[in-house]
């Protein structure tokens, strides 16, 4: 974990001084002036902390932090001026996040004791980004993974709608995305409640009637019940909870909102698309509804334009290869659906359909489609599907 200081002011003199002071406690990095100091966030960033000058030219401190606090966001800002006025504080503070706000000039005690706090900050912050980004994902991984033994159909959508959700942040610059990917992946979890022959017309396009869809609705308010009672997934679960909710009309920049929303448009286009629907005619009435965020309805339109630049392949269970995917539902030799249509092929499904073919036999070819490119995950990396 990075401990360098970035220190940044409009005048040699005091950059001389802090480096001069603390070079030997902390890894000091300097640059006269915002313009500078952004060149060096790209080019040697990210910085743990970040210490700037409120008054400098053409940039001031509160337009600087701003900034980095959109390029780096968990750097940790400190604020240093000489004109410590209270109305100066407040909008440093409202506008870049600032962690602590220091007067100028400020005793070396002072400014070594903010450096620590600022340090363990950031430390702190990289701490949640792990447990959050590695741990509790694996975790949720997991988990989507059993619910693929238990509902491959469940199983499948989710992992459609994954991939759908992942194309549209990466695509509109989402910040952390993985959030939106984890709501997509536990999307389908609350279907473990509902019977077997209502989920089984679903997954088929097959009609139902007014109980019957009330009892699959349900499926939301179920999974967020589950979700909730994880520590950290809070947000998760409101999104979850949230995804049959119609847009409303504004560009809300509150998560739930738009994670809620990206579910939305993705188990929508899902199920047009399992139906065998035209992609044309079914962005056309999307748009038309209202009920989708314009923005990303765009950028799915293009994903899927991208994405079904695909070679389709009949392959056996050993030439399958993570990111390809299923053009066809996979079924054992005794008529047990295994993998739904649509999947991604997953580390998961190959050791499954492996033991399955040496306990039962797996029915062969498998069709799938292989993509020129892979797709973005903010969860992990899978490598592109080799060559069959």
């Amino acid at each position: 974990m990075t401990r360098n200081i970035l220190c940044v002011d409009d005048e040699p003199n005091v950059l001389y001084a802090v480096e001069r002071q603390f070079r030997k406690r902390f890894e000091i990095t300097t640059a006269l002036g915002p313009e500078l100091a952004l060149r060096a966030i790209a080019e040697r960033g990210p910085f743990a902390v970040v210490v700037s000058d409120l008054r400098m030219p053409g940039m001031d401190g509160i337009q600087f932090l701003a900034r980095v606090r959109q390029i780096s966001p968990d750097t940790v800002r400190i604020m240093l001026t000489g004109q410590a006025d209270l109305t100066d504080a407040i909008e440093a503070v409202n506008q870049g996040n600032i962690f602590q706000f220091l007067a100028k000039p400020s005793p070396p005690e002072m400014l070594g004791r903010a450096f620590e706090s600022a340090l363990e900050q950031y430390g702190l912050i990289q701490a949640e980004r792990e447990l959050l980004e590695h741990t509790l994902t694996g975790s949720v991984e997991v988990l989507s993974e059993i619910l693929g033994l238990v509902n491959p159909p469940a199983f499948g959508r989710a992992l459609r709608m994954r991939r759908y959700v992942a194309y549209i942040a990466t695509a509109l610059g989402l910040p952390k995305r993985w959030q939106y990917e984890l709501a997509a992946m536990l999307s389908q979890i609350g279907c473990v409640t509902v019977p077997p022959d209502i989920l089984d017309k679903i997954y088929a396009a097959e009609p139902l009637d007014e109980e019957e869809k009330s009892i699959f609705a349900s499926h939301c308010a179920v999974a967020h019940d589950l979700l909730v009672k994880i520590p950290r997934l809070e947000r998760v679960a409101q999104m979850v909870a949230a995804q049959q909710a119609p847009w409303n009309g504004t560009n809300d920049s509150d998560p739930v909102g738009a994670g809620a929303g990206l579910l939305k448009i993705a188990g929508d286009f899902d199920e047009q698309m399992m139906r065998g629907r035209d992609s044309h005619e079914t962005f056309s009435e999307m748009r038309a509804s209202g009920s989708y965020d314009p923005s990303y309805l765009s950028a799915l339109q293009r994903i899927h334009v991208e994405e079904a630049q695909t070679e389709a392949r009949a392959v056996k269970v050993a030439q399958l290869r993570r990111g390809m995917l299923l053009n066809a539902d996979v079924f054992s030799k005794k008529g047990l659906l295994l993998v739904a249509k649509g999947q991604e092929v997953t580390a998961a499904a190959i050791a499954r359909l492996n033991s399955c073919e040496r306990a039962v036999g797996v029915v062969e070819p498998i069709y799938v489609l292989v993509r020129k490119t892979p797709p973005p995950t903010a969860l992990n990396q899978a490598p592109p599907a080799a060559a069959v």
